[in-house]
């Protein structure tokens, strides 16, 4: 973390003692590289320094060494820490790989950086749906061969309709910019929401009963038992011939395996996908080969303010741990998200 943020964060919430020593931190590579450089390895004593200081913190600022099992490992070591920031969006998930007791979830609240990648994700999202709306493999292709065809029509997103998976934080940054451009936008929750942009708001249980009317589809939801696969053969044979596919959520949300035979078969179009079920993608997966796909390798979320943000969304959850109040995206220790 920059003296910048560190200096943020104080700046936001005084009663912080911030405790960082970059000398025991991998460095970073890119902005908001919090892994860090996986060849970099403490000292013995660099790490006897670094267990100390996780040992008498009553917070964590991120997951030490983005590691499930450093995780547990602090929260069994330090019977004083009951808050841990994750970074990611997504964090529940690493929550969840930590095999933490009941007792030890109750003892310890754990929240995300959810609604931070919000404007980046959506607009790769956008950037998808109007890639598949425009023919872009098509485009490639042609370029690629020196081909110049006959003209074709292609298609508009403002005469499309699109179901965007997920209202949160994302979910609805997504659909507003979809509506910007004129597309009619269907999300889907577990909740009775009304969302600007949104001209209609669906049970996931009800998705097959969409699918025929559907162009296009935005995934923004996070990884849980309940969103498994959630988009498998059964979705994408119902879609309309050549939808378009965008994943910005979890990869194991999307049944690989269904969408690769639904390429092949021509019933999706195209596919922008960020996320993958297992990361990095494997070198022998097809979608590897497939001109309908593009893989971005996990990195649309990436922004220059996101180290910002998430600091001032730590100061802003310090400030209500200290005084006992509700925490900004918490985790849900039952699904984990």
């Amino acid at each position: 973390m920059s003296a910048a943020n560190c200096a943020r964060i104080v700046e936001l919430e005084p009663r912080i003692e911030l405790v960082v020593d970059h000398s025991l931190l991998p460095p970073m590579r890119w902005p908001a590289d919090f892994s860090g450089d996986p060849t970099w390895r403490r000292t013995p004593e660099q790490q006897r320094a670094f267990d100390t200081a996780i040992n008498s913190a009553d917070a964590l600022y991120g997951i030490p060494d983005l590691d499930p099992v450093a995780m547990a490992r602090a929260v069994r070591s330090n019977p004083r820490l009951g808050w841990v920031h994750t970074m990611a969006a997504g964090g529940g998930s690493q929550v969840k790989a930590a095999g933490l007791s009941s007792a030890e979830l109750n003892r310890v609240m754990f929240t995300t950086s959810a609604g931070v990648h919000g404007q980046p994700l959506a607009e790769f999202a956008v950037f998808g749906v109007l890639a598949g709306a425009k023919h872009l493999p098509r485009l490639h292709r042609q370029q690629r061969n020196h081909e110049w065809s006959g003209r074709w029509m292609m298609q508009q997103v403002s005469e499309q309709t699109v179901l965007v998976l997920g209202l949160g934080g994302i979910g609805q940054v997504v659909a507003h910019k979809l509506d910007a451009l004129g597309a009619t936008v269907i999300g889907t929750s577990r909740r009775d929401l009304n969302v600007a942009g949104v001209a209609e708001v669906v049970h996931p249980d009800h998705l097959l009963d969409l699918a025929a009317k559907v162009d296009a589809v935005v995934n923004t939801l996070p990884g849980t038992s309940a969103t498994e696969h959630l988009l498998d053969k059964e979705f994408f044979d119902a879609l309309r011939p050549g939808a378009t596919v965008v994943n910005v959520g979890r990869g194991s949300v999307i049944d690989e395996a269904a969408l690769t035979e639904a390429l092949e078969s021509g019933q999706i179009g195209f596919a922008a996908l960020d996320v993958f079920e297992t990361e990095p993608l494997p070198s022998d997966s097809p979608l590897w080969e497939r001109d309908d796909v593009l893989v971005s390798p996990h990195t649309a979320a990436l922004n220059a303010a996101e180290e910002r943000l998430i600091a001032e969304l730590f100061a802003a959850n310090a400030t209500r741990f200290l005084d006992g109040k509700n925490m900004l995206n918490r985790v849900d220790t039952l699904e984990f998200y």
